[in-house]
């Protein structure tokens, strides 16, 4: 991941002129602006100065910690434990009715599991809704909704800027309850979750990057704002192959609260997502590589009747190379590629047919 570098200017040496009287004069000056002057009040301003600065710093610190006390209080008991077979995650509750959103990699290939709210001494049963695992989302839902369920409330995700303090609440390593501070350290990324450790396999675009810490457990939780409104699901944590895929401590990514909203309105109202979002070709590929095992494209396994890919004339054997004006190498980089699009916008793919290079128009369709 590249760095951006930041250059600080260098402030100029402070000049002082040469004074054309006695040394003495300038000791006076000096001691007047030290305080010598008769009425003293260049040297109250100053000392009164210093003294709002000395009671500001702490009033602003105790401001700053009163907010995250008011934050925790507010929305600490929305973020639940979910316990599956062998898995163990975190969730939010979405509405009064008992739905819970996490993510899809929390529930697996599971129908059945253990919720533990913040207010209930035994563990309640739920069931899944569904799950949505091309964008690592799944609703699950109480069978008994207990008193005093609060649902969380979920913030404008478009309005998140980096800089921004954040909190992540959630159950890492089976803490529940459990809550760390970072802020808002990029917009906009697009995210491919490995297939090992129980990820989806997934391609997510437009996630919030955060230096909130975020260890197995916190997936599905709450990244949380100041004014106590979720703003993303904490879903995955980087990893750093020099240090033998560990964690990667500090970069931590949520799916924003936008895109929650929408996927769990959808299977809320219609037991499935009926409207993606996802741009996508129709078709099954595999990564394929050259004489030099390097990967060099898509290889096209079949394709989608009546998909985009089937539309323009694409078939089965064809290598994808290139989509738009992004290089194509692997399946993860056509992944990722698709995730900037829509359905319906147009872009051509470049592929190859028996050693030739052929250029194809394309109106994406949904995944």
């Amino acid at each position: 991941m590249d760095a951006s570098r930041f250059r600080v200017p260098l402030r100029a040496p402070l000049r002082i002129p040469r004074l054309a009287g006695p040394v003495v004069a300038l000791s006076c000056c000096l001691a007047l602006a030290a305080g010598c002057s008769g009425s003293g009040s260049a040297a109250k301003d100053e000392q009164g100065g210093a003294d709002t600065a000395q009671a500001s710093a702490p009033r602003a610190a105790d401001d700053l910690q009163n907010g995250y006390l008011t934050v925790i209080k507010n929305v600490l008991p929305s973020v639940v434990q979910i316990q599956a077979t062998s898995d163990l995650g975190s969730g939010v509750v979405y509405d009064d009715k008992g739905h819970i959103v996490t993510n899809a990699h929390v529930v697996g290939g599971e129908e059945s599991f253990q919720v533990t709210t913040a207010s209930s001494e035994e563990p309640l049963t739920a069931k899944l809704v569904f799950a949505y695992p091309e964008q690592d989302l799944a609703v699950v839902k109480l069978d008994s909704v207990p008193d005093g369920l609060a649902p969380a409330k979920f913030g404008d995700s478009s309005k998140v800027q980096v800089g921004d303090i954040v909190l992540a609440m959630g159950s890492p390593l089976g803490l529940s309850s459990s809550v760390t501070e970072g802020i808002v350290s990029a917009t906009g990324r697009t995210v491919s979750e490995s297939q090992s450790g129980g990820g989806t396999g997934a391609t997510i675009p437009n996630m919030i990057q955060t230096s909130a810490a975020i260890n197995p457990g916190n997936s599905g939780g709450a990244l949380v704002d100041l004014d106590s409104e979720v703003i993303g699901i904490p879903t995955l944590a980087a990893t750093d192959p020099d240090l033998g895929n560990s964690a990667a401590p500090g970069i931590g990514f949520a799916i924003p609260a936008n895109m929650v909203k929408t996927v769990a309105d959808q299977i809320i109202k219609d037991g499935r997502v009926t409207d993606s979002g996802r741009a996508a070709l129709g078709i099954v590929g595999r990564t394929v590589v050259d004489s030099a095992a390097q990967a060099a494209g898509v290889a096209v396994v079949s394709v989608e009747s009546g998909g985009a890919a089937a539309k323009a004339g694409l078939e089965a054997g064809d290598i994808i190379i290139r989509l738009g004006d992004t290089d194509i190498t692997t399946i993860t980089s056509l992944s990722e590629a698709l995730a900037g699009d829509k359905p319906g916008d147009k872009t051509t793919v470049t592929y190859t047919r028996n050693g030739a290079e052929r250029t194809a128009d394309v109106t994406l369709g949904e995944q």
